[in-house]
Order: structure tokens, then C-alpha cells, then sequence
């Protein structure tokens, strides 16, 4: 355990958005979020949607196991919530840690109605912040699908970088199996 991240931030602001832990009884809007958007979410997040995707108490139990991950400090994942309207609009979470580098993967995804407003933008660039200056990590990934062109977007104008191909990497729940583009971002060419 690294006793430097007991205190990190549980929610983070932004100018829309809180980002926050989720918590107790999260498991409804959790639930409700991928109801919203199943269609979209089956390709691209297939374990979040056969764990959480299924039922409201399959929600709860993954909200439960996503705040036991945080205190063990094995995943971040945190909602979107609107500042607006209070309501769940996206998840974000920094996943597959390895401490001996340290470095992360990042996963992230907002509702349909919300894309393309700039929200997640700021999202990301405030997870990156926490997890670069509250995490310590010294490097970040994400993996999209090949023709995922407005992730591809968002993840350049927050900082990161392509860097390369993964050839087959990915399978579909249709079977199917393509390739993913990775992106990284290191923290030494982060400028606040």
C-alpha cells in the first residue's frame, strides 16, 4: 500500500462536472447510464456492461467492488456527474495499474447526449491532472478501437500521443476480432 495516496482527492471538479468516487447506492444511476446507452456501450465496454449492464443489483455490486479496488488501490473509477442536473453522465476510471513503473490505463465514456459539448474534455483533463500529480504515475494509455475517431480526438487534445497499432488485439462480443490504436501520455511533457 502507498500510504501517500490514503489522502488523495475523492472528487474533482471541473467547470461542468463533478467527478467523484462512487458510492453506496450508486448502483441505480450506474445502471441507468448503461440502459441509456447499451446500443453503443456493447462493443466498446462488453466486461462493464456483463457486469454492471445487466441489473440494477449488478450495478450495486460493481460500484461496491469499485470502491474496495480504490481503498486497495488496484482501479480509480469514478462517475460523471452534472453540476447542472445532478445526474450520472459518464464514467471515467484509471485501470490495470502497475505500480512498479507506475503507470495506468485510462477508460472512459459519456452519454450520448452529452458528446461532443467539450464535457469529457475537461473530464480527462482533470483525471490526467490527479492521476499524474495525486496518483504519481509516470505514465498513462488508452487503447481505442481502430475506427473510434472521436475518442482518437478527445485523448490528442488532452496530451496524449499515438503510439501505434495493436494488430488483433480485441475481440468483439460479435466474435469479430480488430485491432486497437494506443495512445500514451508521460508525465514528463505534462505542463499544468
Amino acid at each position: 500500500m502507498r500510504h501517500q495516496l490514503f489522502n488523495v482527492d475523492t472528487a474533482l471538479l471541473t467547470t461542468r462536472c463533478v467527478v467523484r468516487r462512487f458510492r453506496e447506492h450508486d448502483g441505480k444511476a450506474l445502471y441507468q447510464l448503461l440502459d441509456n446507452n447499451r446500443d453503443y456501450l456493447l462493443d466498446h465496454f462488453p466486461y462493464l456492461m456483463a457486469e454492471a449492464g445487466k441489473s440494477r443489483k449488478g450495478a450495486e455490486v460493481f460500484v461496491r467492488e469499485c470502491i474496495a479496488e480504490w481503498l486497495l488501490q488496484q482501479r480509480y473509477a469514478m462517475g460523471v456527474w452534472s453540476n447542472e442536473t445532478t445526474e450520472l453522465i459518464g464514467f471515467v476510471q484509471v485501470f490495470s495499474i502497475d505500480w512498479a513503473v507506475p503507470s495506468g490505463e485510462l477508460g472512459f465514456f459519456i452519454d450520448r447526449e452529452f458528446i461532443r459539448q467539450g464535457i469529457m474534455t475537461e473530464v480527462l483533463a482533470r483525471v490526467v491532472r490527479f492521476a499524474f500529480l495525486q496518483l504519481e504515475l509516470e505514465k498513462l494509455v488508452v487503447k481505442t478501437l481502430v475506427d473510434n475517431y472521436a475518442s482518437q480526438r478527445l485523448v490528442r487534445r488532452v496530451g496524449f500521443s499515438r503510439e501505434g497499432d495493436l494488430r488483433g488485439e480485441y475481440r468483439l462480443p460479435s466474435g469479430t476480432l480488430v485491432d486497437l490504436m494506443r495512445f500514451g501520455f508521460v508525465r514528463e511533457t505534462y505542463g499544468e
